[in-house]
């Protein structure tokens, strides 16, 4: 079988949007209806970890010497 190909972010967000107008639309049989569901929610649980994982890229936080948190700069937080 084989392997997908990995969607970017903004690839997986317009196949959503594709998807949600699909669904939205209703005249799509209920085995269609299910698969599409099935996608979306995959995609919806893909595009969150990238989120996350470009939050956690773009700020780390620590705390600073008055105990609130501090925002690094990009290149001290990545080790760059």
């Amino acid at each position: 079988m084989a392997q997908k190909k990995q969607r970017s972010f903004e690839e997986s967000l317009a196949r959503l949007g594709e998807i949600v107008r699909t669904l939205e639309k209703g005249d799509a049989p209920l085995a269609d209806s299910l698969k599409l569901f099935e996608e979306g929610a995959g995609l919806v649980a893909s595009c969150t970890k990238s989120l996350d994982e470009a939050e956690q890229r773009v700020v780390k936080l620590r705390k600073g010497a008055d105990g609130e948190p501090e925002e690094l700069p990009f290149e001290e937080a990545t080790g760059q």
